[in-house]
């Protein structure tokens, strides 16, 4: 390991973005110079696309492992316009899709069978890869985060997708294999928080949704089927923007980050290991005393905005917006001790680029 990939990280202002793939097991960086794919277990780089191939990209979503890559352009140097989605496919190192809409994308999902592109006032679903044709657009309230998400796996005949509802702080969740069928299901709606959401996340079989609001304090589990909040859990009692909220495969876990840097871990299967207010055990009354806290946190040391996602055997990894990765190993009984540490920037030193892309 060099000496400089002990030191800080400086990608600040180079790296636009960064999001996990489906099943967590790798994660794409959108570049001002480019676009980057990571491996996580073990942390290496499995792709480097330059400035010239793909220009300056603002975001970026994987399919799996799989050799498609969505690309939107956005920063100092633009190949495509701002309202394209691209799809580079790896194994011909050439874009092969485009998909063109009337105004910006600000976030692209991708199933192994549809994509769905998301603008500020509509979200849009495709099929995908294999002929693509418009299955349908859907109305939505101003959605300048573009937040919204798809479950990975069908449950049953049951895909979800959700996002922000008309009503401020509301979740709306549409059933994307009935509305694919062109079976009429009349889009959920539920009632999430007070405050305009920030962020949302979705388990892998679309049973439960994860809500954030601008205050930060609460995230909400609900069930999707029954349309009921499971749970309450307390980030904290300052206000922070969380930046990511991920369940664990298992679904035993839910993880989330801030912009204050901090990665909190709670229990989903067994509430008595979250962490409770000492209020509550001398009998005070109210929300806040009876609140569930994370039964583990740490701090990366930067202390900046990351997204965080479980691995394997208590394994927890964080990578920030200055392209440092951060994992984490804990326990049910909330010890947390750092795994590892590294430079995402700086791992292409020792790499054959031609070697890794045969792999």
């Amino acid at each position: 390991m060099s000496h400089s990939r002990l030191g800080l990280a400086d990608a600040w202002g180079n790296l636009r973005s960064v999001r996990f793939n489906q099943d967590m097991t790798a994660f794409v960086c959108a570049f001002q110079d480019g676009l980057r794919i990571f491996n996580i277990d073990p942390i290496r780089e499995q792709a480097h696309y330059k400035e010239e191939q793909v220009g300056s990209i603002a975001h970026a979503e994987m399919l799996y492992r799989t050799n498609l890559v969505a690309l939107v352009s956005g920063g100092r140097r633009p190949k495509f316009a701002d309202n394209t989605v691209m799809i580079y496919d790896d194994l011909a190192g050439k874009m092969v899709l485009e998909f063109t809409f009337p105004d910006q994308v600000l976030a692209v999902r991708m199933k192994k069978d549809k994509i769905v592109a998301v603008c500020k006032n509509q979200i849009h679903v495709f099929s995908f890869p294999n002929k693509p044709k418009k299955l349908f657009s859907v109305d939505t309230r101003d959605n300048p985060l573009g937040l919204c998400e798809v479950s990975p796996i069908r449950c049953g005949e049951k895909e979800v997708m959700v996002f922000p509802g008309y009503k401020t702080g509301s979740i709306q969740m549409v059933d994307l294999f009935t509305t694919e069928q062109r079976v009429s299901s009349a889009p959920v709606s539920l009632n999430a928080h007070k405050n305009e959401l920030v962020c949302l996340a979705i388990n892998q079989q679309g049973t439960m949704v994860a809500t954030a609001s601008t205050k930060g304090t609460l995230i909400r589990i609900w069930d999707t089927s029954r349309r009921v909040q499971l749970v309450e859990l307390r980030r904290g009692a300052d206000q922070a923007k969380i930046y990511c909220i991920n369940f664990s495969s298992s679904d035993e876990w839910l993880c989330c980050s801030s912009d204050k840097g901090t990665v909190h871990i709670f229990a989903l299967q067994d509430y008595r290991l979250n962490k409770r207010s000492a209020l509550a055990s001398i009998g005070v009354p109210g929300a806040y005393a009876g609140s569930q806290w994370s039964l583990a946190s740490f701090t990366v040391p930067q202390e900046c905005a990351c997204i965080c996602a479980f691995g394997t055997q208590g394994h927890i990894a964080a990578v920030c917006l200055d392209g440092s990765f951060h994992k984490y190993h804990f326990s049910a009984d909330g010890i947390c001790n750092q795994a590892k540490y590294d430079v995402i920037t700086e791992l292409c030193e020792d790499c054959d680029w031609l070697t890794m892309k045969d792999n």
